[in-house]
């Protein structure tokens, strides 16, 4: 079995424009990025580079336009069975409780409806919302909703976890928690991470590895940083930690020309 959970080689993904399909975008470039198995790595990047792109391709929810996809060393062909996705809006079912939203993804993959809520309530509990089930998504809070959404992502068990900025739109008390709680769970069962995040914090935070994208069009990697802080690790305390200081540093030099890219040609779209 290969040491690598995920792997995108040598991808390239171009967009045809709805208004001229002769004019071309090309989003991502000749990109490789690799995931060992048991790994929890971050990628961060100026704003519209392309991060969600690579998470896409990654689940099998879009095909590249060249390069190729593989999972555990084999070739991926269409959805990827192994990974879950947690998206950066939440994907409950208004009319469903939390329990049942828990439940959608277990009764898909047939597990008979007993066995699925008893497994359903069970993470409920594993992330704080043991006495929540019954209550529907407009009667949970924020940082509530996204524990009933990372408690639908993992009852799956899936090798490989996606996730698409979870935290963004949570207050930063509810945030620290979430993380907190994020690594908590991935430290019990040490599953493969392929994290999105705009926030340098929270990637240094939370991950093994952090790949830093550069602005598009044609994003790819342009840095790659080993975080070599000690685990297990608390994310408001890490921060005051001399070697988070020094990581900061060291990725925020290579970012920073590149969010300023980013953010002129956000501009220029925007005049």
């Amino acid at each position: 079995m290969s040491d690598f959970a995920l792997e995108l080689l040598n991808i390239t993904v171009t967009f045809r424009s709805r208004e001229d399909h002769s004019q071309r975008y090309t989003a991502v470039a000749d990109t490789t990025l690799r995931i060992r198995a048991g790994e929890f790595v971050s990628v961060v990047g100026p704003t519209g580079c392309g991060k969600s792109t690579l998470l896409n391709i990654g689940a099998g929810l879009l095909d590249a336009s060249s390069g190729e996809v593989k999972v555990f060393g084999e070739q991926l062909l269409g959805i990827n069975r192994r990974a879950g996705y947690m998206f950066q809006t939440e994907a409950l079912m208004p009319w469903r409780s939390a329990i049942d939203n828990v439940m959608v993804g277990l009764q898909y993959h047939g597990v008979p409806d007993g066995e699925a809520r008893t497994q359903a309530q069970a993470w409920l509990e594993r992330v704080g919302l043991g006495g929540f089930g019954d209550r529907y998504p407009h009667q949970l809070s924020g940082g509530m909703r996204k524990r009933t959404a990372l408690a639908q992502t993992l009852a799956l068990d899936p090798d490989i976890i996606l996730m698409d900025e979870p935290f963004s739109a949570l207050d930063i008390q509810t945030r620290q928690l979430m993380e907190n709680e994020v690594l908590a769970l991935w430290a019990a069962k040490k599953k493969a991470v392929l994290f999105i995040t705009h926030d340098l914090d929270e990637a240094i935070a939370m991950s093994d590895r952090v790949v830093v994208l550069s602005a598009g069009p044609g994003t790819r990697p342009i840095g790659e940083f080993d975080i070599d802080l000690p685990r297990p690790r608390d994310v408001s305390e890490v921060r005051s930690h001399p070697r988070f200081v020094e990581l900061h540093k060291q990725i925020w030099d290579v970012m920073r020309e590149e969010v300023l890219k980013g953010y002129a040609q956000q501009l220029k779209k925007a005049a």
